[in-house]
């Protein structure tokens, strides 16, 4: 098993998890951020074998069916609805022969709108300005061990604004691009502002939507994430998502809230 990865390719759509991508909730399970980040990395390669449209990735909403097992999966790519400027592709990954997640991802024609861009809030303090914070002191499990998590200011219940990096590979021997390696990281999300301990209350995420008005550049992914538990047992995870040059897009999660 490959100590720099979260996953290594078995063949053209089949992949194993390593111990790095190990749950939170379960480390016999896999954590969803690297399977997201890895989901968007078969799209790339999806979209690269054909002929470039200039389409660029712009929503991508995941649905988590069930069970993550640490084990190997199968991801499966086509088109729902081709296009010349717009397209919606859907990607389903199959884990001991059951489909565990299914996403579907908009792509969208680029163009110059520099003249009308706006709207985006402020820039966070650099990461390199900032000092690491411990989480594995909070969550167990391999994904969140190789982390390196930098909040702006000291995490509070149910806000936290932070930049996470990390130094492994998405996938052992091949390059991964800008966008699979972010969203690699955008799941952490939920675990950087807990309203409360996960050792008294469970919160996991039954889904990611991630919208983005900007491709993502550099090693960082910035959250900014405010978590809200409801009053019957349901909760929301919204980020503003950043890179190194400012707000890229959100995200949004659903949670089950139950305690333990």
């Amino acid at each position: 098993m490959s100590t720099g990865s979260y996953y290594e390719r078995i063949d053209e759509h089949r992949y194993k998890a390593t111990s790095h991508a190990g749950g939170a909730w379960d480390p016999d399970e896999q954590h969803f951020s690297p399977l997201g980040g890895l989901v968007v990395h078969a799209v790339d390669r999806y979209t690269a074998a054909r002929p470039d449209n200039g389409l660029v990735l712009s929503r991508i909403s995941f649905d988590i069916l069930g069970r993550l097992a640490l084990d190997e999966c199968e991801i499966q790519v086509a088109t729902v609805r081709p296009g010349r400027t717009i397209e919606l592709v859907e990607a389903v990954v199959v884990i001991a022969g059951r489909p565990v997640v299914r996403a579907r991802a908009w792509l969208l024609a680029t163009g110059d709108t520099g003249a009308v861009a706006g709207g985006d809030a402020a820039p966070l303090t650099p990461p390199g300005e900032l000092a690491p914070w411990p989480m594995a002191a909070v969550w167990p499990g391999g994904y969140i061990a190789s982390l390196d998590v930098r909040p702006v200011a000291p995490p509070r219940p149910g806000r936290t604004t932070a930049w996470v990096s990390t130094g492994l590979d998405l996938v052992a021997g091949e390059p991964a691009g800008a966008l699979a390696s972010y969203v690699a990281l955008v799941d952490t999300a939920n675990g950087i502002a807990v309203r409360e301990s996960p050792a008294d209350w469970m919160f996991p995420n039954v889904d990611l939507t991630v919208h983005l008005h900007r491709q993502p550049e550099g090693r960082w992914t910035g959250l900014d994430t405010t978590v809200t538990f409801g009053p019957t047992g349901q909760g929301v995870t919204s980020t503003v998502l950043h890179d190194v040059n400012g707000p890229v897009g959100h995200a949004q999660q659903m949670l089950t809230v139950r305690p333990q």
